[in-house]
């Protein structure tokens, strides 16, 4: 058989999209709607399926990549085995009056499949929800589903929520998109569905298909293109010699959504090891939250070897009235991330005082000339260049340190993160190549930065990469903190809001602007008298940024 290229499908922006994971390699035997890579949007995560069964002959791109709709992905020669029964099966259902003996029969089944009707399933009620985002759709149109197959998944900030069908049917129309958002009574798929009961059919068809593959054409022709495609899974897994792979499952080859995946991917956990309890074994995002609580539970996962006790469960309504919220999906993420952090880097903070008073009374100079241009300097933006020199002069607080323990990855770039308060919790978009920059291009970088943050459009790519970060309370308060280094980096600078004190000069006191910083960093790494030059050495050039020049 001939080699057909799969192309990236409608993605529902021409805006490119990152490939986040491809299933296959090279060789590897495919079936028909297997998925064979996941691409990630800002609002979305998209399966791509492979259109027809046969072998991957040649990968047209990679992890990182990005890809817009209509770009090539790979080359996959179509299996023969595979074509010829779906010839076999779809000939005899183009012309079914052929057989004379069958005529009769026959024509109770022409009168079933004239009542048929087309129906829209709609979203159903949500609830308070006001609306709730399309993230991913199960089936495509021409698809044949049973009774309560998943047809769509849409996510709010509350819950997943799965569309089940209300009938076994036939895909006619999707009147949505993935990334639209749909409230209650929105249409969703239009569906054919047999007024003569649909499961029944559905149950009876599948074993006349296992059996025999010419008796259903004989006696349900209209039906034999779906009794062949219930069919084909079968001898597709055989075929490709996978008989092991279903006995140990892989996260490629279960049973869960994009949304499901890449909460697994941000958790660590391998899908094949989590049980499924939705509609066909499907993986849902509870079973993958319980999961996690087994495993730390069991001393598995983030806690490993700390020693840590299980927290007991307390019902807190036993003292007064309470009220749970759920929280949202960044907040979770970050949750995993930050206690994973926490218990498994010695965390140490230094402290100290920056005397910013003259840097302060530059920036509120240089910013009276530059209003016209449109720039506006913040403090942040000095701190990060001056934080992008500091790592210069000590690389080792630039680097990563093995999960083995026995090296450290010197990093030669330099990348700073730099934490955003929004609405829906804490996210750390990354300035890339700050010691390249100058403090103007810094400024505007973070502020365009921040705007995408709080509109909810930082992509993947927007918050990786980086090589040290910053957390400023400046504009809200406080004195001092203990910021939680931001794993795999290994120091993170947190910084308070300035204020005025008396510093004694040698003859008297006078008031200086000072700027609390606090520096944690990861102890296995970095010693504190390491520490303390770091930090000594970026206040020193806050003080006088000429500094940086050198």
């Amino acid at each position: 058989m001939g080699v057909e290229t799969i192309k990236v499908p409608d993605v529902g922006s021409s805006d490119p999209v990152d490939v986040i994971e491809v299933s296959v390699k090279v060789g590897d035997t495919v079936a028909a709607e297997e998925t064979i890579l996941v691409l990630e949007s800002d609002k979305a995560s998209i399966e791509v399926p492979a259109p027809l069964a046969g072998t991957v002959k040649q990968l047209l791109v990679k992890v990182g990549d990005r890809v817009k709709e209509g770009d090539p992905l790979m080359e996959v020669a179509a299996s023969g085995d595979d074509a010829s029964p779906a010839e076999e099966t779809t000939a005899p259902a183009e012309p079914p009056p052929q057989p004379a003996a069958t005529e009769a029969p026959a024509a109770p089944a022409a009168s079933a499949d004239s009542e048929e009707r087309e129906q829209v399933v709609p979203v159903p009620d949500l609830g308070d929800i006001d609306g709730a985002e399309l993230i991913e759709f199960s089936v495509a149109e021409g698809d044949t589903v049973a009774a309560e197959d998943v047809l769509a998944v849409l996510e709010s900030d509350k819950a997943s929520l799965e569309i089940p069908a209300p009938a076994a049917g036939t895909v006619t129309a999707l009147l949505a998109k993935v990334g639209d958002k749909l409230g209650s009574g929105d249409a969703l798929l239009r569906l054919s569905v047999s007024a003569t009961g649909g499961d029944e059919t559905s149950s009876t068809q599948k074993p006349a298909a296992s059996e025999t593959a010419s008796p259903a054409p004989a006696s349900q022709p209209d039906r034999s293109a779906k009794a062949a495609e219930q069919a084909a899974p079968e001898p597709a897994r055989v075929e490709a010699g996978s008989p092991p792979a279903q006995q140990q499952p892989t996260s490629a080859t279960v049973h869960a959504g994009p949304a499901v995946r890449k909460l697994a991917r941000e958790l660590g956990v391998d899908l094949a090891g989590v049980t499924g309890s939705g509609v066909k074994g499907r993986i849902v995002k509870d079973d993958v939250h319980a999961h996690v609580k087994q495993r730390l539970a069991q001393g598995g996962g983030a806690t490993a070897g700390t020693g840590l006790p299980t927290l007991p469960d307390i019902d807190f309504s036993r003292f007064g009235e309470v009220e749970r919220i759920e929280l949202n999906k960044l907040r979770k993420v970050s949750a995993a991330n930050l206690h994973r952090s926490w218990v498994t880097v010695p965390h140490v903070t230094q402290h100290d005082d920056a005397d910013i008073t003259d840097l302060e009374a530059f920036r509120q100079t240089q910013n009276q000339r530059l209003k016209a241009d449109g720039h506006k300097l913040t403090m942040l933006a000095f701190l990060t260049k001056a934080c992008a020199v500091a790592l210069q002069a000590f690389p080792h607080f630039n680097s990563s340190l093995e999960n083995t323990g026995e090296a450290l990855i010197q990093k030669h770039y330099i990348n700073i993160g730099v934490a955003v308060d929004t609405p829906n919790g804490l996210v750390v978009p990354v300035v890339r190549d700050a010691d390249r920059k100058g403090i103007i291009e810094i400024a505007d970088e973070i502020s365009a930065l921040a705007q995408k943050a709080r509109d909810r459009k930082l992509s993947p790519g927007d918050m990786q990469g980086g090589t040290f970060s910053i957390s400023s309370l400046g504009g809200i308060g406080g004195t001092a903190f203990t910021p939680i280094v931001n794993w795999p980096e290994v120091a993170i600078l947190g910084v308070s809001r300035s204020s005025m004190q008396p510093v004694w000069d040698g003859d008297s006191f006078q008031p200086r602007l000072m700027l609390p910083l606090s520096l944690s960093y990861d102890h296995r790494v970095i010693d504190g008298a390491d520490a303390a030059r770091f930090i000594t050495f970026l206040s020193e050039t806050l003080q006088d940024m000429r500094r940086a020049l050198l």
